[in-house]
């Protein structure tokens, strides 16, 4: 493939994350999107007013059935990827789905053998991978913080209710790339303990626990429910902490003490350094490498076996909710 040529694209779903796609993508030197489908009256209305250049449909069929479309974006409800992904490879695209990939691990193996039987690319867009953040909370967790010693988030805000997924697989799945990215262990048991507070919802309130053969330990706060939207992350080291504010893009990193085997535990106040973040939009990144991954063949940085560990371990979530925090042992292939 000419890595010069653009790729005709179509964007499904044009919901509350389709128009971040549709707009980097019109943005992008690398895609040219043709259609854009919706179900909604109201979201194809905006859609037309906003791109009265680009074919607006309420059938998929319309994008799939279309030789000339090689790329498709899904972004619709999570309960809908399998069918769509599925039908969109059997039609020999390449397919970038929305987060959660699936909604079972067995519905994410179902879509990497399709893909591999195929020849056809499948991504799955953990945005927060490619945030000038997290990449930069990898190089550091790697080179300069020692050993990794913990990862402990609060993820939580008054709002978007689902219906069809509960609160980690809406908002955990976010620390879960982020952990899946920075960090090279993988969790053998995860235990989760939350509420449904809300008639007719799934789980609004949750915490979940990531258990390591290694001395590590993830934990991750979500709720729905909370007064103040709070977004912070903190990565513990032998040698220095990683403190995340997502609501303001830094990360500082605070020395701790050296002499952590004396006979006690000391603290001291230590310098804050505060280190320059890439600024480059994080859709564009993941269009660049899911274009460049297509032209070559190599895997990209969110590819679908991360989105399976990332299904898998929410799977075991929903079994350790149902049993009141119960340890569910996992078994992630990398």
């Amino acid at each position: 493939m000419n890595k010069n040529n653009k790729l005709a694209a179509a964007v499904i779903g044009f919901g509350y994350w389709g128009p971040n796609l549709a707009r980097n993508l019109i943005d992008n030197e690398n895609f040219d999107l043709k259609y854009i489908c919706d179900s909604s009256a109201r979201s194809r209305k905006f859609a037309t007013q906003k791109y009265p250049q680009i074919k607006i449909t309420d059938n998929s069929r319309d994008v799939l059935s279309d030789k000339s479309i090689s790329t498709v974006f899904i972004a619709t409800p999570p309960s809908t990827h399998f069918a769509l992904a599925k039908e969109a490879l059997n039609c020999e695209k390449n397919v970038l789905v929305e987060k959660p990939l699936a909604s079972s691990s067995l519905e994410c193996k179902e879509l990497i053998d399709l893909a591999n039987r195929n020849g056809c690319l499948l991504m799955v867009d953990h945005t927060f991978a490619y945030t000038g953040a997290v990449r930069k909370m990898r190089e550091l967790s790697s080179s300069s913080i020692g050993e990794l010693l913990y990862y402990d988030s609060v993820r939580i805000n008054l709002g978007l209710f689902q219906k069809d997924v509960n609160v980690l697989w809406d908002l955990a799945v976010h620390d879960l790339a982020i952990l899946d990215n920075i960090c090279k262990f993988r969790p053998i048991a995860v235990s989760a303990t939350g509420h449904a507070h809300v008639k007719g919802y799934p789980c609004n309130t949750a915490y979940m626990t990531l258990f390591y053969k290694e001395p590590f330990i993830a934990h991750i706060h979500c709720s729905w429910m909370a007064p103040v939207k709070i977004r912070k992350t903190l990565v513990g080291g032998s040698q220095k902490m990683l403190v995340y504010d997502d609501l303001e893009p830094t990360i500082t990193i605070n020395p701790q003490n050296q002499e952590k085997y004396d006979l006690r535990v000391n603290y001291r106040s230590a310098d804050i350094f505060i280190p320059k973040l890439e600024s480059k939009e994080a859709l564009d990144l993941m269009l660049n490498e899911f274009y460049q991954s297509i032209c070559t063949g190599s895997p990209p940085l969110t590819d679908a076996q991360s989105g399976l560990r990332l299904v898998s371990i929410l799977e075991g979530a929903n079994i350790s909710l149902s049993q009141n925090g119960k340890p569910i042992d996992l078994h992630l292939i990398d």
